[in-house]
């Protein structure tokens, strides 16, 4: 078995999660992945953040099916109602990448 979400391997974001995102807030999922979720809880290779409306700012709020860690990260980026609710994380054991909710499906 692989280790999920090893910060060495390649790492991407979906052409769909690219036009609809920033690049600062794709930047942050890789971020919060490597600095407040590796080690903290072993991490499956899907990996679910909701973009909530905090006050105008960002929220970014981690799920994991089957675990009771829940956590919402606070960011220092605006909001947009144009940004997709809910974006995954998926590591197939050689790269990782960024989707949306109708690109995880297609996998």
């Amino acid at each position: 078995m692989f280790e999920t979400f090893d910060s060495k391997k390649s790492r991407y974001a979906s052409v769909g999660v690219v036009s609809s995102l920033p690049g600062e807030l794709i930047d942050s999922i890789w971020y919060i992945i490597d600095l407040d979720l590796k080690g903290l809880i072993p991490l499956d290779n899907i990996l679910s953040f909701d973009l909530l409306n905090n006050e105008g700012r960002v929220t970014m709020y981690f799920s994991q099916e089957g675990s009771e860690v829940e956590m919402g990260i606070d960011l220092p980026f605006g909001y947009s109602s144009d940004f997709p609710q809910e974006v995954y994380a998926y590591d197939d054991g050689s790269r990782q990448t960024i989707l949306l909710p109708n690109e995880i499906r297609q996998r």
